[in-house]
């Protein structure tokens, strides 16, 4: 069965740092670009980062640049996020998604991710 898993969400205080995980499992992950998104309540889903299957990484946000990172580790089919100096406004559910490309997409082509995870709940308050 072809899934993504993310997990390492939880309750931190303001300026603190938690790493997400997104384990695949039933495919291969090192032929797939994976993204980072992120739907914070009462808006829409947002796309934060991106790296591809040769670990060339792109913002889609200027909201996280300096403070969150992507990474991939293919031989433990898992790709992360580290995110740190968290922020109220990072209250969200945290997404990861997969493409079957390359290279990440440009930001008018997000609809290439067409694998999701569950989500995991990242919720920063003091």
């Amino acid at each position: 069965q072809v899934q993504l898993v993310e997990s390492g969400g939880g309750l931190v205080q303001p300026g603190g740092s938690l790493t997400l995980s997104c384990e695949a499992s039933g495919f291969s992950l090192e032929s797939y670009t994976v993204g980072w998104f992120r739907r914070a309540p009462g808006k829409e889903r947002g796309a934060l980062l991106c790296i591809g299957t040769h670990f060339g990484t792109i913002s889609y946000t200027d909201s996280v640049t300096g403070r969150f990172t992507i990474s991939r580790d293919n031989a433990q089919n898992t790709a992360y996020l580290r995110m740190s100096v968290l922020k109220p406004e990072d209250t969200a559910v945290y997404y990861c998604a997969t493409a079957a490309r390359r290279f990440c997409p440009p930001p008018g082509e997000l609809d290439e991710f067409d694998s999701w995870g569950q989500g995991t709940q990242v919720t920063v308050s003091s």
